[in-house]
């Protein structure tokens, strides 16, 4: 039995809502590719954990402070071109459920780090399309590349191969 949002009807509101949600991570990573220098608002993040009234946490400060800013390098890249595949996914459906949780992942560490933004309102809407995973993938790439893999995988006798080690 099909539930209330997963009939063709009600996905179109999530399709379009994930649409949405792909529109606006891509936007903000095309604005990022190629100048995009997270040092200063990693610094920031740093100096947002003290004070009267800190708004970052003290781990997530020192995360920042011995993990992020000597890889900024690396953070420079992953930001921009995460926020482009993320959208690029939600966009076309493809990937739904991992795009969801890349996102969402982003948005936490955004918040995290002090900045508020849209970041709230991109969180909640990832985490409702992933509650209603199967009538956000409705109308996308992964109705046909979902059960097409899981076809292939069960044609290969994968899951019951993984039933037999899970057994023993």
């Amino acid at each position: 039995m099909t539930k209330w949002y997963e009939n063709r009807w009600v996905a179109m509101i999530w399709g379009a809502l994930r649409i949405w949600l792909g529109v606006q991570w891509l936007q903000a990573g095309l604005g990022k590719v190629g100048t995009f220098d997270a040092t200063g608002f990693l610094t920031g993040t740093i100096a947002k954990a003290g004070g009267e009234a800190p708004i970052v946490q003290g781990w997530y400060a020192g995360f920042v402070e011995t993990f992020a800013i000597p890889n900024v390098k690396l953070i420079n890249i992953l930001i921009p071109w995460g926020e482009i595949l993320v959208g690029v996914g939600l966009i076309i459906g493809a990937l739904t459920i991992p795009a969801l949780i890349a996102g969402a992942f982003m948005n936490l560490n955004f918040l995290l780090a002090g900045t508020i933004s849209t970041n709230p309102i991109l969180l909640i809407v990832a985490v409702i399309l992933l509650f209603v995973a199967k009538g956000t993938a409705y109308y996308g790439v992964d109705r046909i590349l979902v059960p097409a893999t899981m076809n292939n995988l069960r044609g290969k006798g994968i899951f019951k191969k993984m039933r037999a080690a899970i057994i023993q």
